[in-house]
């Protein structure tokens, strides 16, 4: 089963909040012949997209090639949350590749963040781009806990965006009976992401990148020159991108090995009026300590927009809004009988340490992919580290490239049955509040 036509509408959004209040994007035009190019990009999420506009703006020929439309993955499903750090927490990565590395992969973080907020500005994307994301937990060990790790940023990074919140700030800011407290990070952001990816094609038509949509890539032929076939046409290019993350399939069986597709979903209720004044005090997002982590924010026009639950098959559950209504009245029990207006499912890719796998497949082609719901800060910066790589500056790729990666037992025959079985303890845990 293709998870490109598994649950979706050939070449159109999904039914989400984020698609009715898109800005417009005329469609471009399907590959039809043999083309050349510069560098090929299959994927025109973020990770294709920034790369596409880093590498026309250095001036590279660049062609595209995107399945249904730009941003119709993940980049254009998500909860919007520009998050800091790398997805993997700062201490785990310093046991896992020492204080050295870490400080690295810190640093590239930071990068993440403030690209994206560089190409909002310098682009002129309207996206509703605001500061501000709360991590709560539900029990005072998760808070302290919290807090120890606010202050191992503070003292060992010198990172000054966190406040500490006590149970009390907790609550006067995300008034739920769930949590304990947390803390709030100012340095993070939230958005529109599908504007945001609309953005980034503009700009890159805007330096010079040929964009297709509606054009499925077939293969990946390897070769001193890359030949990349599609139903109707072929780019031969020096270098190849692929930027495919859940959407894969069967590129590349040593990303395959590595990266694997899960499906999340998001529900946007009824404007709420004066109710928001229960759900959030301010208009900044919130992720809590969930392994399968609940998260929410306000939207434009006063929605609460909750992203919860998962699911390891290829197909999204028949009623969207009734999987993720069960988490969000877990959080906010008033809500019980709110109507909701947009119920949506979209597909991500996570790798086992939930770090983004960034690898070199061969001397002329590049692939990044792997975010593990991490994906607005780095899919954008990892688009920009490979173009940067493309060019001969390869040191921010290497040190990503360079974190170790496991493939998921089983291969992909197994990988989703067993990961069935993990996610049921967690969730089990999560249930218990162990």
């Amino acid at each position: 089963m293709n998870l490109l036509y598994s649950n979706d509408t050939r070449g159109a959004y999904p039914p989400s909040w984020y698609a009715a209040t898109a800005h417009s994007a005329e469609e471009t035009a399907p590959l039809n012949g043999h083309v050349k190019a510069d560098v090929c990009i299959v994927g025109g999420g973020y990770t294709g997209l920034s790369a596409a506009l880093h590498l026309a703006e250095s001036g590279y020929d660049v062609v595209l090639l995107e399945a249904h439309r730009v941003g119709f993955g993940a980049s254009g499903r998500n909860g919007g949350q520009l998050g800091s750090a790398q997805r993997m927490e700062q201490e785990d990565l310093e046991r896992l590749v020492g204080d050295a590395d870490a400080a690295k992969l810190w640093d590239l973080a930071e990068d993440a963040k403030t690209l994206v907020k560089e190409l909002i500005g310098k682009h002129q994307i309207e996206c509703d781009l605001k500061p501000g994301i709360a991590t709560l937990g539900f029990t005072d060990t998760e808070r302290d806990e919290l807090h120890e790790h606010a202050a191992h940023l503070s003292g060992k990074y010198g990172y000054d965006q966190i406040q500490q919140l006590d149970k009390a700030a907790g609550h006067e800011l995300c008034p739920s009976p769930a949590y304990s407290g947390g803390f709030l990070d100012m340095g993070a952001a939230h958005l529109h992401p599908l504007n945001y990816a609309l953005g980034l094609a503009r700009a890159a038509i805007k330096a010079g990148a040929r964009l297709h949509e509606g054009t499925e890539v077939l293969a990946v032929d390897e070769g001193q020159q890359v030949t990349i076939r599609t139903e109707n046409g072929q780019v031969t290019a020096d270098h190849a991108i692929l930027a495919c993350n859940g959407y894969l399939g069967d590129l590349n069986r040593q990303v395959a090995a590595r990266v694997m597709p899960i499906n999340n979903f998001i529900a946007a209720t009824e404007p709420l009026g004066a109710d928001v004044q229960q759900v959030l005090t301010k208009d900044v997002a919130v992720a809590d300590t969930k392994f399968v982590v609940n998260y929410f924010r306000l939207s434009a026009d006063g929605r609460l927009l909750f992203g919860g639950g998962e699911s390891y098959g290829y197909r999204f559950p028949v009623d969207i809004a009734a999987k993720v209504r069960k988490p969000m009245v877990e959080i906010f029990p008033h809500l019980r009988d709110v109507k909701i207006d947009y119920a949506w499912g979209g597909t991500l890719a996570i790798t086992m340490r939930r770090m983004p796998y960034l690898t070199r497949l061969a001397p002329n082609i590049l692939s990044a992919s792997g975010y593990s719901g991490h994906g607005v800060g780095t899919a954008t910066h990892a688009g920009q580290l490979m173009a940067m790589a493309i060019q001969g500056q390869s040191e921010g790729f290497d040190t990503m490239s360079k974190v170790p990666s496991l493939p998921f037992p089983g291969g992909p025959a197994l990988r989703s049955p067993l990961l069935v079985l993990a996610m049921t303890w967690y969730a089990m845990r999560d249930r218990l509040g162990l």
